[in-house]
């Protein structure tokens, strides 16, 4: 007997509301080189190429770290959704042999709406894409809970409210 996925659309999203401007949050989460602060944990170290985002099919890659090996990895997002101020995402992958950047079929998306009081930032992680090669390879999908996404959320708005450490 197959047991019922908790999240049968392979996706969820949490909310918060952030007391800063939608252009301020948009700059944290388009600066691939301040990343690492809005990520909890150890996961998300350094960008390969700290430009900025600027359009959807830019790709940019970030150095990672398996917290459960201690291994570390390269990590190439493609910018799938760039509204400056309202949303952006990107689809992590890895480049194949001739260095073509494979999208692994997950997506993190953050969409700003300006609230009283701030900006709301939904984050929505979405898995629906994976293939069973890919959820093999993680040993199962999702790989973070959605108490993640809170924590994360969290971490965002500290990195906009303290703006860039030291």
């Amino acid at each position: 007997m197959t047991e019922a996925s908790p999240h049968p659309d392979e996706r969820f999203s949490r909310t918060r509301t952030i007391p800063a401007s939608a252009s301020a949050i948009f700059a944290v989460l388009a600066d691939p080189s301040r990343h690492r602060e809005t990520e909890p944990g150890d996961w998300v170290r350094t960008a390969i190429d700290p430009e900025p985002l600027t359009e959807v099919g830019q790709i940019f890659g970030m150095n990672m770290h398996a917290e459960g090996t201690g291994d570390d990895y390269r990590m190439h997002s493609t910018v799938t959704v760039f509204d400056p101020d309202r949303a952006i995402a990107w689809d992590p992958g890895q480049p194949d042999e001739s260095g073509t950047v494979v999208p692994g079929g997950w997506r993190w998306r953050y969409d700003l709406r300006e609230v009283d009081g701030g900006t709301e930032v939904r984050l929505t992680y979405d898995w629906s894409n994976t293939t069973q090669e890919v959820r093999d390879f993680f040993g199962g999908f999702p790989v973070v809970e959605p108490e993640f996404l809170d924590d994360s959320l969290a971490s965002l708005e500290r990195a906009v409210g303290t703006g860039r450490p030291g």
